[in-house]
């Protein structure tokens, strides 16, 4: 596989384009409108974290060694499960027991732009990389 993190996002966003199209025809007449936005929210959230995890994805084949690069595209990813995946599960299901995993997800996403933030002030040993920048 030329890159998992790009595998992931594509698969991400994939599911998220289903997933709202699914929650605005599908779900409108069955939700209330508070369970709704809250399906809508997790849309929204795997849809930018998909293209956060995009970005991941082209950095990381410029930066492969970077442990930071890896540990943010795996957070960025369980964010998207553990955040978006409650939400939905809440939604649909109406599991209120199940929010208490959403925050789980959300410090996951955090955590993921806080490595990349590192890895942004972090000087760089690798010449591919620096070419890939200048």
């Amino acid at each position: 596989m030329k890159s998992v993190f790009l595998f992931l996002a594509s698969i991400s966003a994939m599911t998220g384009v289903g997933l709202g199209a699914f929650g605005a025809h599908g779900l409108k007449n069955v939700l209330s409108p508070e369970l709704l936005t809250v399906y809508q929210t997790g849309v929204t959230y795997q849809m930018w974290h998909a293209l956060g995890l995009m970005g991941i994805a082209l950095v990381h084949q410029q930066a492969a060694e970077s442990k930071l690069i890896y540990w943010a595209g795996w957070l960025m990813f369980i964010g998207i499960i553990l955040f978006s995946g409650s939400l939905y599960l809440l939604a649909i299901l109406d599991l209120k027991w199940i929010g208490i995993i959403t925050p789980i997800g959300g410090v996951s996403f955090i955590m993921a732009w806080v490595l990349i933030a590192i890895f942004t002030t972090k000087k760089q040993h690798n010449s591919r990389y620096k070419n890939a920048r200048s």
